[in-house]
């Protein structure tokens, strides 16, 4: 990638009215991933959740099949960073699992993720509710600063300010994944411009009224580093340590933005971060 010569695509209001429909079926496939997972149960079953969902919402998995991925989900299990392939491990009480969805309505993706804890706070080590909760909190900073004139690649600079702080108050040092990043999102999952989760140099192309981007910080508990397995596509890190993975789909509208794969268009934690939730009606 050379920095400065992406494109910033933006969306008419029909296109990003097309865009929540797609993202709705995301963040309520997710709410309803987050309240099943349990233990004894497989990856394998949360991606037959997740698959029974969408498909039954009106949507195509947008993962499925993506340059031959073999599942719905990708969920990723302590020390797998991103794109787990779904199967038959079977998750234990205190497994910090990441999930990822994408979904396709009318051509359109959406495509959010989250983590979860196998058997809630009460089954989580300390530190693996912290490491979530920044990464979180990362992903509603990146979010917030999304407005019409800021270079994009800005957005890395307040997502690794929000991990730093974060690591601060927690009395620990936490790794943003190198190597990946967000994305622009459309009638593909996987556009142009790139969402960094840390600073980088250049501004990159302005933020535009219509503008969508996927904003996903990736943070471990250990380093940077990261390796991809055999299936040639589960990233672990190098040094085992645990990892998390927050995203959301988001668009600039004329008041604010809107967050297309929040069930409530991310009002709560806009208003959280001191940005402005503006649906289009």
């Amino acid at each position: 990638m050379i920095f400065g010569r992406e494109r910033l695509p933006v969306k008419t209001t029909e296109q990003i009215l097309l865009m929540r429909r797609a993202g709705l079926v995301v963040g309520e496939c997710l709410e309803l991933l987050g309240e099943s997972t349990h233990a004894g149960m497989t990856t394998r079953d949360l991606d037959t959740i997740a698959e029974e969902f969408i498909r039954g919402h009106g949507g195509t998995p947008s993962f499925l099949g993506y340059y031959g991925f073999p599942g719905t989900l990708c969920v990723s299990v302590n020390d797998e960073v991103v794109h787990g392939i779904p199967g038959e491990r079977v998750l234990q009480d205190g497994d910090l699992v990441s999930i990822d969805c994408g979904a396709i309505v009318a051509g359109w993706h959406g495509d959010a993720a989250i983590t979860v804890v196998v058997g809630g706070d009460a089954a989580a080590r300390e530190a693996d509710l912290q490491l979530s909760a920044a990464t979180r909190r990362a992903l509603w900073a990146g979010i917030g600063a999304l407005r019409p004139g800021i270079g994009i690649y800005d957005i890395g600079g307040v997502i690794e300010d929000s991990v730093q702080s974060s690591g601060h108050t927690d009395g620990r040092e936490y790794g943003i994944l190198d190597g990946y990043t967000g994305h622009g999102i459309g009638t593909e999952m996987h556009m142009e411009p790139t969402v960094y989760n840390e600073r980088v140099r250049p501004h990159g192309p302005q933020v535009r009224t219509g503008a969508t981007v996927a904003v996903e910080p990736m943070l471990t508990l250990g380093t940077h580093e990261s390796h991809e397995l055999a299936d040639e596509w589960t990233v672990v890190t190098n040094d085992g340590a645990r990892a998390a993975h927050w995203e959301h789909t988001v668009a600039v509208t004329d008041g604010g933005l809107w967050v297309l794969t929040a069930v409530d268009g991310g009002a709560v934690e806009l208003d959280r971060v001191g940005a402005t939730c503006a649906p289009i009606e």
